[in-house]
């Protein structure tokens, strides 16, 4: 008699979305501006949600006290990055935390950003695709010619990312050892927003 066949058990990931910088560049914070209606960070949380990730996760660091007003409907947990100046290494270290923090069985973190307005839960069930066919360890986005956020990372590099530092974030990690990333090409993440002329682009029809 045939052994019945055992299911595979659900891929479990977190979202981590970064929005702790002071957008100097843009002179307001870019996190409220509204694309669409929305406000950046409540349209990047919303994507996560709309995907398999839970919990999510948003990072605040300069403007918090602006910005976690607009969070307050959204079923996010907030990390508080007190040293967010530093970079985005440590919006990435405050993130992961309360990832591992919430739940020790995720079996990834997907780490993103809040100023891609092309982000979007497909672009999310892509990068789970190519991690869980190439059996990679990480899934990146591929744009500029190198690989970046949003990047998908599989629970063996989360004491690394616990312990990143600087500016670059998790660009070494992604730009490393090609044989542990699966690339996938995603070129309309290449538009971020960081002047208002940014803003106006992405906002014509």
């Amino acid at each position: 008699m045939a052994e019945p066949a055992t299911a595979t058990p659900p891929f479990r990931f977190g979202a981590v979305i970064l929005a702790a910088g002071a957008s100097t560049r843009m002179g307001t914070p870019k996190q409220l501006l509204e694309l669409d209606g929305q406000p950046l960070v409540v349209r990047a949380a919303a994507a996560a949600l709309a995907s398999p990730a839970w919990p999510v996760v948003v990072v605040l660091g300069a403007h918090a006290e602006k910005i976690r007003p607009v969070l307050a409907r959204l079923p996010v947990l907030i990390a508080d990055s007190p040293a967010w100046a530093e970079g985005m290494a440590a919006s990435i270290r405050a993130g992961v935390t309360t990832l591992r923090q919430f739940s020790r069985a995720l079996d990834g973190a997907l780490v993103a950003l809040c100023d891609q307005p092309a982000f979007s839960p497909e672009v999310i069930a892509h990068l789970v695709a190519a991690q869980r066919t190439s059996g990679r360890s990480i899934a990146a986005a591929h744009y500029h010619g190198r690989n970046g956020a949003p990047a998908l990372f599989l629970h063996e590099h989360f004491e690394t990312l616990t312990h990143l530092t600087g500016e670059e974030g998790a660009r070494t990690l992604l730009n490393g050892d090609p044989a542990r990333v699966a690339s996938v090409a995603l070129p309309e993440l290449a538009v971020d927003l960081d002047t208002p002329e940014d803003v106006a682009r992405a906002s014509r029809p």
